[in-house]
């Protein structure tokens, strides 16, 4: 029985460490295929962002050269800045869960 419940606490542990180091820093990349000339899985990062638990982040953008100066390439980066709002929401939810379940609330963790 003993046996039994540190089996269960380190698999516990285990899972929450797995949550823990998943969450500690996302990366949210948008990519880019020609259709026509490229598959898939040819497919080059467009923008790419990488959020820190502690807040800190950096984002690189897409550009493109106008007559007079670098311009953003607005399309491609509202795609990807919905990608990465729902990235921070998904991350949100699993954090909620661990904390739940840390808390003995019954909670329980997605996968």
């Amino acid at each position: 029985m003993a046996g039994e419940l540190r089996e269960a606490l380190k698999s516990a542990a285990e899972r929450i460490a797995k949550y823990v180091e998943d969450v500690a820093e996302m990366t949210v990349e948008t990519r880019y295929v020609e259709m026509g000339v490229a598959s898939f899985d040819d497919a080059k990062v467009a923008a790419r962002t990488v959020v820190k638990l502690d807040g800190d982040s950096q984002t690189v953008v897409p550009m493109h050269a106008s007559d007079v100066k670098l311009e953003v390439d607005s399309g491609l980066f509202e795609v990807h800045q919905q990608n990465v709002q729902a990235a921070i929401e998904y991350r949100a939810k699993m954090m909620n869960a661990l904390l739940g379940v840390l808390r003995g609330g019954g909670g329980s963790l997605p996968g």
